[in-house]
């Protein structure tokens, strides 16, 4: 089978939840600790193999093509300074991978960002980030986890978590078939059920491996009333064509398209940082007592 090397990252939203910040800077940009975290999204791409990588963007989000560029003039500054160490990491941030972008020009749902990338992937199996979710595993990244599991079965996999049932009504929840370890057949996904609906406390937690046919159930897909086309409906489909299945991945995943979601991963980030855990964790200690 052939290796999964391409991915796409879909970036093209308002990030209207973080107004006013983000209407002159992307939520894509936002730093967690000193690092965008559109970034850590890049980075758990290269680290499980991937190659190749489209961004989708939208309207004002010249910076994230900026960022993952040389910036021959900050660099020279920085060298002046003997900063070499920076240099070097800035440099590392533009050779990470081959990047490429498209616009999605008008903002019509998951699945029609999704179709943007179709030249891109071509006729290659090709895994799918959404910006809003950065999940930490040091050791075995997520996306890692379900390219083995693409490799091991040939079917398309959703990455996915088990989550309190008090908070299935946040997510798309998977309807299962049969279990098999991690793996759990996809019938379907309910879009943010009552609690007492949901089918289960398995969800989509934003990392897919797809094969090349989910173009072709896309662009049959029809709009829902808002005129939005969702990949989930798109994997629906695919469901009742063939085997989908919902792997249960290991790791920690931080919404960070959500303002609680980001505080966490800021703080839990800063305290994986060798230089700033002692003074962070201080601090924490101290802010607890007054709480």
């Amino acid at each position: 089978m052939q290796k999964v090397t391409k991915a796409v990252i879909p970036a093209a939203g308002f990030g209207t939840r973080f107004l006013p910040a983000t209407k002159s800077l992307p939520k894509e940009m936002f730093p967690i600790v000193d690092t965008p975290t559109l970034q850590y999204v890049v980075e758990e791409a290269v680290k499980s193999g991937i190659t190749d990588i489209m961004i989708i963007l939208g309207k004002n989000k010249k910076c994230i093509e900026d960022h993952f560029d040389y910036t021959v003039e900050l660099e020279q500054i920085l060298r002046n300074a003997g900063k070499t160490d920076q240099v070097r990491r800035m440099r590392e941030i533009a050779d990470m991978a081959n990047i490429y972008y498209v616009r999605q020009k008008e903002m019509k749902g998951s699945g029609n960002a999704i179709l943007t990338a179709q030249a891109f992937a071509g006729n290659d199996a090709f895994a799918v980030l959404f910006g809003d979710d950065v999940i930490y595993n040091e050791d075995n990244p997520c996306l890692s986890q379900l390219i083995r599991a693409y490799e091991t079965t040939g079917k398309c996999i959703i990455g996915c978590q088990n989550v309190p049932r008090d908070e299935v009504s946040k997510y798309g929840v998977v309807r299962p078939g049969n279990v098999k370890g991690r793996y759990t057949e996809l019938k379907g996904i309910q879009e943010k059920p009552p609690i007492d609906q949901a089918p289960s406390t398995l969800v989509n937690m934003g990392r897919f491996v797809f094969p090349p046919e989910i173009f072709e159930l896309i662009r049959n897909t029809a709009p829902a009333p808002n005129g939005e086309v969702y990949l989930t409906d798109a994997i629906e489909q695919l469901a009742r064509q063939d085997l989908v299945y919902a792997y249960e991945f290991e790791g920690k995943r931080y919404d960070v398209g959500d303002k609680m979601g980001y505080l966490e991963a800021s703080v839990e980030y800063g305290l994986r940082d060798p230089a700033l855990r002692p003074r962070l964790s201080e601090y924490l200690r101290q802010l607890a007592q007054t709480l």
